[in-house]
């Protein structure tokens, strides 16, 4: 019996650029990354008053291309800076669409994704999705304690790829994803490190400005009272503090470069300095498995690296010498957002899975 054919716009927002895609099933017919100049957004205030223009050069990227949206069957776009909710795909709504436009956790490009996303699938009435947004929160009640009652963990991670990178391991092990362990490093610009456990991510470290291993721009976790007196030192602005935390903290701070290829490049030339914060990084990494691995009791299926860092198989290495003991390591290097937001927009029209309704909110 032949499988319907489903076709799906996907699209992610990101701060400089827009990427689209279009699929038959998992077959990728179309990729664009569509680049926005500076003084281009620079017109508009705020993000989310980018919707129309960005729009436009989506829906004139498609026409350039031949591709007639009256064919589409759904349209996916990236999660935003929602309420936290459980991992899922979520049908576009009225709430949805309010949070998204209030920037109710925050401004980011993405908010754009869901409601463009939207415009695009009323016009067609065809259904609009999301799929697994950064705020995804399954976390068990008792790794929100931070040890301050002000200040609880949050969970705020790659979940888009974590958890699409954790249903490929499920494949590969013959497994459902629901019955497995598994914990899953997204290694990039900013480093995650979740515990799946029976399709929940139970545990998983806040790779925006909270704990967790350093990365090349971020700062992980540090020594907290002596950020407290660096921030009362009266040296620095608020501003300033955060950026040591996000975008010129971890390697950048230490090597001037958040490029992994420039450093190994340094170390390849014979750059000690540069070996030394290398090996510190992946030092931080496996520790971070290693209490995840105690998170789960020691009762590990598999161990994935994935992200762009999962490309260099020296740095990988450093990592899984420290940690293969726990359980096998597998790598998936880089990551497929745009295939990740079609295969859960997928597991819907297929009836694989019912989409969800948001608001869901956690606890």
């Amino acid at each position: 019996m032949l499988q319907q054919t489903y076709r799906t716009l996907v699209i992610n927002p990101g701060s400089t650029s827009t990427k689209i895609g279009v699929f038959n099933n998992n077959q990728c017919i179309f990729e664009e990354t569509i680049r926005h100049k500076s003084e281009e957004t620079s017109k508009f205030p705020r993000i989310i008053e980018q919707f129309d223009f960005r729009k436009k050069t989506i829906l004139d990227a498609l026409d350039h291309e031949g591709i007639n949206i009256s064919k589409l069957d759904a349209v996916c776009g990236r999660g935003g800076l929602l309420r936290p909710i459980e991992g899922g795909t979520y049908k576009v709504n009225e709430a949805m669409l309010h949070d998204l436009q209030i920037g109710y956790n925050g401004e980011h490009a993405s908010n754009l994704g869901g409601i463009i996303a939207n415009e695009i699938a009323k016009g067609l009435n065809i259904p609009a999705f999301i799929v697994d947004p950064v705020v995804v929160d399954e976390l068990a009640s008792v790794s929100r304690f931070s040890g301050v009652p002000e200040i609880p963990r949050k969970s705020i991670f790659h979940a888009l790829n974590q958890k699409a990178v954790a249903r490929r391991v499920a494949n590969d092990l013959e497994k459902p994803y629901r019955e497995l362990n598994i914990i899953v490093v997204h290694m990039g610009g900013g480093i995650t490190v979740g515990a799946h456990v029976n399709g929940k991510v139970v545990d998983v470290n806040n790779g925006l400005h909270g704990d967790g291993p350093f990365s090349p721009e971020r700062a992980g976790t540090v020594p907290a009272g002596d950020l407290v007196s660096m921030c009362f030192s009266g040296e620095y602005y608020r501003e300033e503090i955060m950026k040591k935390l996000v975008g010129q903290g971890g390697i950048m701070a230490y090597l001037e470069t958040n490029d992994a290829v420039e450093v190994e490049k340094r170390i390849e030339a014979g750059d000690e300095v540069a070996r030394e914060v290398y090996d510190a990084m992946a030092y931080q990494i496996a520790k971070e498995i290693g209490s995840m691995s105690a998170v789960m009791l020691g009762k590990v299926d598999a161990i994935a690296l994935t992200g762009g860092l999962a490309y260099g198989k020296e740095f990988v290495s450093m990592i899984t010498e420290r940690i293969n003991w726990i359980a096998d390591c597998l790598v998936y290097p880089g990551e497929n957002e745009l295939q990740a937001l079609n295969e859960g927009t997928l597991r819907v029209l297929r009836n694989e899975e019912q989409p969800k309704t948001y608001p869901n909110p956690v606890g």
